[in-house]
């Protein structure tokens, strides 16, 4: 150890050079300016330094000497330590009962260092101040190990005893310990004066003890003009109260704070500021609690975002939730108030929809007058602030009323221009800003959407705006789609009602009663009318064929084809065929439907390998029967159709056994026919599988439930429909109902005249007397001269054309109905005569004098019968003399 003069600024490191000598001057300087509490401890954050008289006073546990390891022991006369402190203990790990006594230099010099130490103790008791920097090393413990290397400043003050000798008194500074804190605060320093984020030291009264410059320059002044402030003199009051009551449990229980979000607003500005803070205690180097950091950083641009971001999420939420909900059905209000159940509240507080009446009422150009005050419906509104009224376009308008716009208010402009308008606030009313947002689907505006929000809530922004039009197009498509859809539907429905029996039909020997139900709306499946049919056809002889049919499919198409059919079968009626000829030439019908060269080029197709359009095939069900109400017999054909029910006076519903034949369309499958003899009073029931069966029920529980209805036949029949109607689950909407229903009221025996004529030119005469007779007895004398000639007509004719014996047959039902039989095969047939022919003028009278008349084809022969309309006094008869004078 070299020799150090006893100056202040002299120092022996063995180390080396200047940067000893530095770090000497350095722990000095430090050493002096804590010892006299000077500016040291404000600079770095631990307290003020007394001045005037306070600097006599002691400081308290914690203070800047638990840093820098100072300590202190004296020299007595004879260079050994005859004092200890308690801090040189901590500092050299040797008590006092053992430091007392020794020789320093022995004790924590190396020995090549020994003898420059005993020169320097020397001088030092000599009477001179000394100051240096020495290397040491603990003294060996008890276990023999090597204590650890040290580096201390030291210095060196004379003293004298009591008795006047030389003694000295040593401070000794740990420099080790000293270097890290002159690191430890250089870093602080740089840490706390660069930060990028808002840094302060707030004391143990929750007052700003120390602010860096980033936090300066966004709340104003320099650092130093923070000191002393609080977080009221920052922040208002409400969020001030949290940030103390949070800054006082840290300091209490010392437990962190993570990302603490802190509103208020810089100084000089209104613009709401978002700061996210972190908070924690600190300690002194003893532990006690000295005050709390806060780190801040602003996060209003990360705010935004989220919100920005949160927004999108919200927007693509209610488009998910809009194309989800909006559009299950096709009803125009409907889909109107999904639109509302979509927006209200998630998107706005108030809404409501209009839409143009001419839409509503089913015009085929809906938008109305080109200025936008054409007349709209408001047919949907819905609000989120009990039922509040909107008031946001003018006075109210309640659901269903019809009003307009007036034409320079905002909505009739977006109506005009197909722009959305932002309308303002009203003042002192409830709403803050409405949207009113055109709905337009195909370039075609529909009606108008708008949306509001009451005062408090977030303005309408850009996205808001988009979201809105993009919410209202897309209610708009399905506004339009279902006014096509209700377009559709009522003109299949119009034409299917065309094609079914006006009224109620009415039947000889037969009252009638029918019911007929269209298809309703459903979640998954439009609006459309099916195939479902029934008819009533009169037939000569007081015969009525009863019909029930069912094209498969639904729509205008399947409504086409119903009527096709329909009028198909009226026409092999009126030619008076079997009911198995019907069905087997309907058949041929079907299968023509599907066909551009109708059913002969159907059937040269069929003949053909190929495989089937599917989308031009028509099939159909079909039961046809014949019912007689003289015998009270009924023929029954089937065409793939649900089997009649009969219920029979006192007795259960039964299903008739009619063999289903093939659908009609299907084609290569003969129909067979049943005939069933009826009872009086029996109960006749057609019907379709929209009555019997739905998605729930299937066929056979159906159809049980409807034998099951038919308990009473002796109620009237309209009663009856009503019964079942209500019984069964009719209201599925899946498909069309069809029901037929027939109370069976035979002809009585004394309406009845039959008689069978021999072959021979008397049985004319005495067909006359017949004729004459039955009517007379049936109080029908204005009938007698023209039945008289008539009758004699049909007979001459079949004794002159026909073959076998022949029958004459009166029927009075509502009209007078003659037939005349044979078991000739010929057919009569109408001609014109020439002026010339003596012949050929009997048919010709035969329908000049009666209201109808032909001829069908019978198992045995044939039957020409004639029919007479009764007389009421309304309708005239025809004389026949002028008739007889007519055909000359």
């Amino acid at each position: 150890m070299s020799e150090i003069p006893a100056k202040a600024t002299e120092s022996t490191d063995p180390s080396g050079g200047a940067r000893s000598q530095a770090a000497g001057d350095a722990a000095a300087d430090a050493t002096r300016r804590a010892t006299t509490g000077g500016a040291g401890l404000r600079d770095i954050g631990l307290g003020d330094a007394p001045g005037g008289d306070a600097m006599w006073q002691s400081s308290p546990p914690g203070s800047i000497y638990d840093y820098i390891k100072v300590a202190s022991f004296s020299i007595g006369p004879d260079g050994l330590v005859d004092q200890w402190s308690l801090r040189a203990e901590q500092l050299f790990g040797i008590p006092a009962e053992h430091a007392v006594g020794m020789d320093p230099i022995e004790a924590f010099i190396d020995s090549d260092l020994r003898e420059q130490g005993q020169r320097k103790m020397a001088e030092i008791l000599d009477g001179r101040e000394w100051t240096g920097v020495v290397p040491f090393r603990m003294p060996e413990t008890a276990d023999g190990e090597c204590g650890r290397e040290g580096l201390a400043e030291v210095y060196v003050m004379p003293t004298r005893t009591e008795e006047g000798e030389k003694a000295a008194v040593c401070i000794v500074v740990d420099v080790r310990t000293l270097r890290s804190i002159e690191t430890d605060l250089a870093a602080s320093q740089a840490i706390f004066g660069q930060s990028p984020f808002g840094f302060l030291l707030i004391d143990p009264d929750l007052r700003v003890r120390r602010a860096n410059q980033r936090f300066a320059s966004l709340f104003g002044g320099s650092p130093d003009d923070h000191r002393g402030k609080g977080v009221h003199d920052y922040l208002p009051r409400p969020e001030a109260e949290r940030v103390a009551a949070t800054l006082r449990r840290v300091l209490d229980t010392g437990d962190s704070i993570t990302d603490m979000h802190v509103t208020g607003f810089l100084p000089g500005s209104d613009e709401r500021r978002h700061w996210s803070i972190n908070l924690y205690r600190v300690h002194s180097g003893s532990g006690r609690p000295i005050g709390i950091a806060w780190l801040g950083t602003d996060i209003t641009a990360r705010r935004a975002a989220a919100r920005e971001a949160a927004s999108a999420r919200r927007n693509l939420a209610l488009l998910n939730e809009a194309g989800a909900r909006i559009g299950n059905s096709l009803d125009l209000e409907t889909t109107a108030r999904e639109l509302l159940d979509v927006v209200v509240p998630g998107f706005c507080d108030l809404a409501t929809v209009d839409l143009y009446q001419g839409l509503l009422a089913g015009d085929e150009t809906p938008p109305g007058l080109a200025d936008g005050s054409a007349e709209l419906r408001r047919v949907a509104f819905a609000s989120a602030v009990s039922d509040a009224p909107f008031t946001g376009s003018g006075p109210p308008v309640s659901v269903g009323a019809v009003h307009h716009f007036p034409f320079n208010s905002p909505c009739a402009d977006a109506l005009r221009t197909a722009r959305t308008q932002l309308i303002p606030a009203e003042e002192g009313g409830l709403v803050q800003s409405t949207l009113a947002v055109p709905m337009v689907a195909h370039d075609t505006v529909v009606g108008l959407a708008q949306f509001a929000r009451t005062k408090g809530s977030e303005p309408f922004g850009d996205r808001d705006r988009d979201l809105a039009v993009e919410l209202a197009a897309r209610a708009a498509v399905c506004i339009d789609n279902a006014r096509l859809y209700r377009r559709e539907h009522e003109r299949a429905l119009i034409l299917q009602r065309s094609l079914l029996p006006p009224g109620d039909p009415v039947a000889s020997g037969l009252d009638i009663a029918c019911r007929y139900l269209p298809g309703n709306s459903s979640a998954d499946r439009p609006s459309e009318v099916g195939g479902d049919w029934f008819d009533v056809i009169e037939l000569p002889g007081h015969r009525t064929a009863l019909v029930v049919g069912d094209v498969m499919g639904r729509g205008l198409r399947a409504a086409v084809a119903m009527g096709e059919l329909r009028s198909a079968v009226r026409t092999l009626a009126l030619l008076d065929l079997e009911p198995a000829e019907v069905l087997s030439a309907l058949d041929e019908i079907a299968r023509g439907l599907g066909a551009p060269g109708g059913v002969q080029q159907a059937t040269r197709a069929a003949r053909r390998p190929r495989e089937a359009d599917l989308s031009e095939v028509y099939l159909a069900t079909c039961v046809y029967a014949v019912y007689d109400s003289v015998t009270r017999r009924c023929t029954f054909a089937n065409a793939g159709h649900l089997p009649p029910v009969l219920v029979e006076p006192g007795e259960d519903a039964l299903m008739l056994d009619v063999p289903p034949g093939m659908p009609l369309g299907v084609g290569g499958e003969p129909f067979e026919e049943v005939e069933v003899e009826l009872p009086e009073g029996a109960l006749l029931a057609l019907y379709t599988d929209g009555l019997v069966e739905s998605r729930d029920h299937p066929l056979d529980e159906g159809l049980q439930a409807f034998v099951g209805a038919l308990t009473d036949p002796t109620r009237p029949l309209e009663d009856v429909c009503d019964h079942v109607l209500n019984t069964l689950d009719t209201h599925h909407g899946e498909d069309d109902i069809a029901l037929l229903m027939a109370r069976v009221q035979g002809l009585p025996a004394d309406s009845v005249g039959d008689w069978t004529l021999p072959r021979e030119p008397r049985s004319v005469g005495r067909a006359r007397e017949y004729a004459r007779g039955q009517l007379l007895t049936w109080d029908l004398e204005p009938l007698v001269d023209t039945t008289e000639l008539l009758v004699s007509e049909l007979v001459t004719n079949a004794l002159r054309y026909g073959e076998g014996d022949i029958r004459l047959r009166l029927l009075l039902d509502r009209t007078l109905v003659c037939e005349v039989w044979d078991s000739g095969l010929v057919q009569p047939r109408r001609r014109r005569a020439r002026d010339t022919d003596e012949g050929g003028r009997g048919l010709q009278l035969v329908g000049l004098l009666s209201a109808a008349w032909g001829s069908r084809r019978t198992p045995r022969g044939k039957t020409v019968w004639f029919e007479l309309p009764l007389p009421d006094g309304e309708t005239g008869l025809a004389d026949p003399a002028e008739a007889l004078l007519s055909l000359f």
